[in-house]
């Protein structure tokens, strides 16, 4: 999921900090990758596409063209892909993940009643919706990078964080996902659409942490307050509460703690025994980073 409306909100308040690129303008330049967040995005491509490869015994091998052609392209263009992949998600990560199954069981009803309908146009949103990477997703796209020579790390845990690491740690430039997370955790450049197909033409989006502090006003312990305010993986926000009033009381009252000193509680209904300290915790979490 992310941060949820944080790129939106970026534009809004710190449009200085986003710039537009062309792939071929990062030669020379060692990028990490999300791998997790790629594989997901080549299995709907594919799907979408309706590519279907299978390996010998009938499994579904099409996610691996993604992968493939996309480092292909980067490589193609003087990039040093760095494939970063999950880890074991956070203890606090299972709530998400628990409304994610949800969803899914949600999803198979809806195609089961799709099908029968003969509706071809929601059979293919409600395919999509069921889409999950896989341990053997994993495995054959860390071979698949073996053969081609291309590295990979395995992440202690969250694959944004780990990347975050990497980047502060000076190993690599930049940070390559659609997750706005990586942000919270840490990473100065993140690279947004750098793994999307050659023929979507989209540019590059750069988002600089740095210039989207200055631009907002803000210390990087209230930026990471501001996004659990507008809602993470690890715990719930407060109902009623939206992009735009978020960055005016992480502004005013600074930290989570006075907002929730002053904010009205009949307005706004704050999640019973909300763990955002805990929350808080893991993205300022100095095991991600690399010494």
């Amino acid at each position: 999921m992310g941060i949820l409306g944080l790129a939106k909100l970026i534009y809004d308040i710190a449009p200085s900090a986003v710039k537009e690129n062309e792939i071929k303008n990062y030669f020379g330049r060692k990028i990490a990758v999300d791998a997790s967040m790629s594989l997901y995005q080549f299995l709907i491509a594919v799907r979408q596409e309706g590519a279907q490869l299978t390996s010998a015994d009938g499994e579904t091998t099409s996610h691996l063209l993604g992968f493939f052609y996309r480092t292909i392209r980067m490589v193609e263009n003087g990039i040093k892909p760095v494939y970063v992949f999950d880890g074991k998600p956070p203890q606090m990560k299972s709530g998400e993940l628990e409304k994610r199954t949800e969803k899914r069981a949600e999803a198979q009803k809806a195609l089961e009643t799709a099908t029968e309908a003969g509706d071809t146009e929601e059979v293919d949103k409600q395919s999509r919706r069921l889409v999950k990477v896989t341990k053997s997703h994993v495995e054959e796209a860390q071979k698949l990078l073996s053969l081609m020579g291309v590295p990979f790390v395995k992440a202690p845990c969250e694959a944004e964080a780990q990347c975050a690491a990497l980047q502060k740690a000076g190993k690599v430039y930049g940070v390559a996902t659609e997750d706005m997370d990586a942000l919270t955790f840490g990473t100065e450049v993140l690279l947004r659409h750098m793994t999307f197909s050659e023929a979507r033409k989209m540019p590059i989006k750069e988002f600089y942490l740095q210039k989207v502090l200055e631009a907002a006003d803000l210390t990087m312990d209230q930026f990471i307050d501001l996004c659990i305010l507008l809602g993470c993986d690890y715990c719930d926000s407060i109902k009623g509460i939206g992009p735009k009033r978020a960055i005016e009381l992480i502004r005013t009252h600074k930290s989570i703690e006075t907002i929730l000193e002053h904010v009205d509680s009949k307005k706004y209904t704050i999640p019973e025994n909300w763990p955002f300290k805990e929350a808080r915790r893991l993205f300022m979490n100095r095991k991600w980073r690399i010494q």
